[in-house]
């Protein structure tokens, strides 16, 4: 599960370190966070689809899903790329969806948290109506919380463990030193952190981010292109017949050139 891609710092870092990772820890299937990953403002098709040549076999998303807007027709038609599911209905797009890999179904729920974000519906709520549909073809269920509050994500693990695999945060593009596998079964970290540059504050050029905190007003926030890059994501060994995690591995790779 790799973290929050911003923009091409993060989409060149993950084309770079992926391939390798898949085959030191022979990994099975790589779901990736793009929702950062066009000009660290949502996604493109050919964004995408860049991402899935990299390796990555499915991608969520979260509240900047939808800042370009052509790419709703994309959306619309992909079945490998999601929206939180707690949209409101009439909503573009599927909040969560299934890939195949190895002959196993592998299912995957995005919800977005509502603590400091934009409005949108009780993710509680939607994850048990998600998975009953989910549930019915699968017991390997990941689930990405998109969320500010570390209590909301701790808060929504508690709710869904033993029910789901694995649920990891993004948003906070921070990584989380946390990852456990909790009581029922479902493995579990805060947030994945951010696979994109280092400088800058949180994959943002410094300069508008300070203005913006000093005055209230900037110029609009622009990728940090240059210095040292950065890759977080989490490992996790699922059973495939239970759907219980066996193991769980974050990974954090600084000063990537």
């Amino acid at each position: 599960m790799i973290g929050d891609v911003v923009g091409s710092p993060g989409r060149e870092t993950l084309k770079r370190c992926l391939p390798l990772l898949r085959d030191q820890y022979h990994i099975h299937a790589c779901i990736a966070n793009g929702e950062n990953a066009a000009g660290g403002f949502g996604l493109t098709a050919q964004t995408a689809e860049e991402m899935f040549e990299t390796g990555v076999d499915f991608i969520t998303s979260g509240n900047h899903i939808f800042d370009k807007r052509d790419f709703t027709s994309y959306l619309e038609s992909s079945e490998r790329v999601i929206r939180p599911a707690n949209y409101p209905p009439g909503v573009p797009g599927q909040g969560y969806g299934t890939f195949v890999v190895d002959g196993v179904t592998v299912g995957v729920l995005n919800l977005m948290g509502r603590t400091f974000m934009p409005p949108v519906d009780d993710p509680f709520r939607s994850a048990d109506v998600c998975l009953d549909a989910l549930r019915a073809q699968t017991r390997v269920i990941v689930v990405d919380m998109h969320a500010e509050a570390t209590s909301e994500k701790v808060a929504l693990a508690r709710h869904l463990d033993g029910r789901v695999s694995l649920l990891y945060g993004t948003h906070t593009h921070v990584q989380t030193a946390d990852e456990q596998i909790l009581a029922g079964g479902t493995a579990y970290i805060s947030d994945v952190g951010m696979t994109g540059p280092s400088d800058g504050v949180i994959g943002m050029e410094a300069k508008a981010v300070l203005e913006r905190f000093f005055v209230g007003v900037s110029d609009r926030f622009s990728v940090q292109k240059s210095g040292p890059r950065q890759f977080c994501a989490l490992i996790a060994g699922i059973d495939s017949t239970t759907g219980k995690a066996l193991e769980v591995k974050r990974l954090f790779l600084r000063g990537i050139a």
